[in-house]
């Protein structure tokens, strides 16, 4: 392992600490950080410093069960203003946020930076993905619990996809 990516492991750690993330460093250059969210509570992500580069990279959600056009253009236009990550898909069709960058990128500023883009890209758009990409089974998910008395508690930021916005009154869905 060449000692400059033990400086830089040093950085990740230290910044990490400071800012009293949650990770775990498996071997010297490899950080598994788990970033805390409200929509999605909790967003987990790769820092890993190659030879050659430093790369970021965090699962955002599973691969949409519908719209697949309208999510892919959705993260294309996301792309345009992220700072030093960008939406991808993997082989499956997962969605990610992924950046690669210079090891000179790899300060406490810019690690603080690029930790704040992810967790704000994948924690404010995951609830626009999930109406996009799964608005069937969040109505399927919806007709269930009502039908069995289970909590609506989390389902209540989708709760437009099961009732027009415009019907403020109760009804079975309110239980």
């Amino acid at each position: 392992m060449s000692p400059h990516i033990e400086e830089l492991d040093a950085t990740i750690r230290s910044t990490l600490d400071e800012r009293e993330l949650a990770y775990e460093n498996p071997e010297t250059g490899r950080f598994f950080v788990t970033l805390p969210g409200t929509k999605k509570l909790r967003t987990n992500c790769w820092l890993i410093v190659s030879r050659h580069a430093f790369v970021i990279e965090a699962f955002v959600c599973r691969r949409p069960d519908e719209a697949h056009e309208d999510v892919y253009r959705f993260l294309l236009r996301r792309n345009a203003k992220l700072y030093g990550v960008h939406y991808t898909v993997d082989e499956v069709g997962d969605i990610y946020l992924l950046g690669r960058l210079p090891h000179a990128a790899i300060r406490p500023d810019e690690l603080d930076r690029l930790l704040g883009q992810v967790l704000e890209s994948a924690d404010g758009d995951f609830n626009t993905l999930l109406e996009i990409g799964f608005a069937g089974s969040i109505k399927r998910e919806w007709d269930w619990r009502v039908s069995r008395g289970e909590s609506l508690a989390n389902l209540q930021p989708f709760r437009h996809l099961v009732r027009p916005r415009n019907d403020d009154g109760p009804g079975v869905a309110d239980s």
